[in-house]
Parts: C-alpha cells; structure tokens; sequence
C-alpha cells in the first residue's frame, strides 16, 4: 500500500475505521473525563449501540468508494478509536506510543501493518508520547496538541508530549511544526481537551472549526487565526465543544461527516461555506471520549 496524506480533507482513499468491540471500564480504568463522567452515572455505550453507530459511519465511506479496512477484534479490549493507535504523515505511518492503559490494542492492528512496507513504518522512542488526535495536518504545516507543565506525568489526558514534538520535527524537517498548549482536565468533561481535534480541526480547502478555550495560551489561538483567517473559523461554543463539534470527519474538501444533532454547525457548514454534511448518529460514542475523526485513521488522501 502506497500511504499518502497530507491534509484532513483531501479527497479519501482508504481509511481504517475502528472495532465496535468494547468492554465498559469502571471507574478506576477510565482514562479520559468523558468516559469517566458517563461511567459515574451509568451511561456508558454498551457495544450493540457503538456497532449501529460505526455501521452508520461505514456506509458514508462505502458510498464514497473509500476503501475501508479493520482491526483485528479482540476479547476485553476496546478498538474504536483507531487514531491514536497510529497516524500517517505524508508516505510514513508512525506507531504511536499511547498510554500504557491501551497497549493491547496495538495487536489488532497488524492485519493493517501487514499490507505497508516495513520501511514505511516508524516508531517512537519509549519517552516520546503522542496520539493520532494531536497531530493535525495542513499540508506543509502540522499542528500538535501539547501539555508540557511539569505535572504532565498526573494528567491521563495528556498525552502527547514536547519528546514526541521534537522528534517528529527532525522526522519531517521539510513541514513547520507548530505546538499548541491544551488545557486538560481528568475528570471534568467541560474544562480541558483530550486530544487537538477536540479543539480545533479544519475543514474544506481553507477553513476550520475551533474552540477558543481549549488552549491555555492565547497566543496560539491567535497563530491559527493569521493562518485561517477570523472569517474562514467557525467558533464552537463550551456546550458544543463538550459534544465533540470539532471532531468531524472529512471525505474531501466538499464533503464532511458531522453528527446529525450538530444542528448549528451543521447549518453552517451548508449555508455559509456550500459543503455537504453526510449526518450520522455517533451521540453514543462520543460518551466514550472520541468521536468521527477519533475512530478513522486515514491512510490514502489524494491531492485536490
């Protein structure tokens, strides 16, 4: 296979789409605020409502002739977010080193790993830590979501660290790499991000969604709007962050997967920018934590 993606928005090739096979996590096992809240009050997916929802998911990609591709399932372990297991950067396909809770997972993905070149797959060194949902690409720019203040090793939620920034720098030295701080929080929900993509993500050839709040340092929500362009971003609200707005998925700059409750964002994208909105139920998965980008990983994007 021959991987290539440079963008989120491009038009898709081929992608994989995560497991519905799921376990509920007690409390204690959570690893993200979302998941911990819906655990606490006894709302956590069960796995016949997270396979109707991806099923919804697969049959966009199918009418898109995107090829799709699944990890292996395996028993007790949880495989719907297939984007932090790995990501891919233009040819390469980098191995992530997600947190120590999930290293199962990376087992049901050699049914992917078998069909790419050896020489096309990268690993990390053990102390650089970063997820596919902090890596956002914008063609010869590469976003990544950070948290690097010193009580980094308390949080579950970070986990992407200044390691991992720096070697993916010296990986791709022709792409200019801009770190942006992420305000995290482990058990509530409305006050930090997991992942980059919870905060920010854009979308057509020149356009992109963002939370404000989700950064601790103005100065980089200040940077993404001189690149954008204020009148290019659509801002989402805490109440929308909350439900993952920005966590859309992108078959080509004209047609977007969104949740079919985005009503707002939704019309947006419709009205003011001209974009087709695939509308999908994904509310039962995004009590887990992630939403449409966190359950693709992406491995062919054609240049449009």
């Amino acid at each position: 296979m021959n991987l290539y993606v440079t963008n989120e928005t491009s038009l898709l090739r081929a992608v994989v789409l995560g497991q519905s096979a799921l376990i509920v996590p007690t409390l204690e096992q959570v690893y993200d605020a979302k998941s911990y809240e819906t655990v606490l009050n006894g709302t956590y997916p069960r796995e016949e409502e997270v396979s109707r929802e991806i099923s919804a998911l697969e049959r966009i990609l199918l009418k898109y002739n995107v090829q799709v591709f699944r990890p292996r399932r395996l028993e007790n372990c949880n495989l719907v977010f297939a984007r932090d297991v790995a990501f891919v950067i233009d040819d390469k396909i980098i191995n992530s080193n997600i947190i120590p809770d999930r290293n199962n997972e990376k087992e049901a993905y050699k049914v992917v790993y078998d069909l790419i070149a050896n020489n096309r797959i990268y690993s990390l060194p053990d102390k650089a830590h970063v997820e596919g949902g902090d890596v956002v690409l914008y063609n010869d720019i590469v976003f990544v979501g950070l948290y690097t203040a010193p009580d980094y090793p308390n949080f579950k939620t970070a986990r992407t660290n200044q390691y991992a920034f720096n070697f993916l720098k010296e990986l791709f030295p022709e792409k200019t790499f801009i770190p942006l701080e992420l305000k995290k929080h482990d058990v509530n929900p409305h006050a930090g991000v997991l992942h980059l993509d919870c905060t920010f993500m854009p979308v057509g050839r020149d356009k992109a969604l963002i939370y404000k709040n989700g950064f601790i340092n103005e100065e980089d929500y200040q940077t993404i709007v001189d690149i954008f362009g204020m009148e290019n971003l659509f801002h989402i609200t805490q109440k929308e962050m909350y439900y993952m707005n920005t966590n859309v998925f992108s078959i080509s700059s004209e047609v977007v997967v969104s949740e079919r409750n985005f009503t707002r964002l939704n019309a947006h994208l419709e009205n003011e920018w001209g974009m087709t909105v695939e509308r999908v139920p994904y509310r039962e998965i995004s009590k887990m934590g992630g939403l449409l980008r966190c359950s693709t990983l992406p491995l062919i994007r054609e240049n449009e």
